[in-house]
């Protein structure tokens, strides 16, 4: 389970980085050229930097912890507040009516709780 749980958290940390780091990078004009940011029309730039960031710190914080063995709690807490930032992304998508993002929001949202509750118990460093 331990190798389990590290790959899921490698997947999510790869993924996350590359999302947030795209949204720091790209003003919300740009991120609007995409069919799947349209999210981003509702929200703020300084909203969107926020959420890039946020992805970006969960990413670093789900791996960079364990590898150097030290504050490894942080990577639970990087998971549930990955879990919480795909809460509010189903939500945001949900009224979008845009079904297909809400599953894969559910999806991540799922792996990161498995994480979590890994990390938090019976697997934690």
């Amino acid at each position: 389970m331990n190798l389990v749980l590290w790959i899921l958290a490698g997947l999510l940390a790869a993924f996350f980085l590359l999302a947030g780091l795209t949204r720091l990078a790209k003003p919300k004009a740009r991120l609007l050229e995409s069919p799947s940011m349209g999210w981003a029309e509702d929200f703020p730039p300084g909203l969107i930097k926020l959420i890039g960031a946020l992805e970006v710190l969960a990413a670093v914080g789900l791996i960079l912890p364990a590898v150097l063995d030290t504050a490894v709690v942080l990577v639970p807490l990087a998971a549930a507040g990955l879990a919480l930032l795909m809460v509010g992304a189903a939500v945001t998508h949900g009224r979008r009516k845009e079904g297909q993002a809400v599953v894969t929001n559910l999806v991540l949202l799922a792996l990161a709780a498995v994480v979590a509750w890994g990390r938090f118990g019976p697997h934690a460093f």
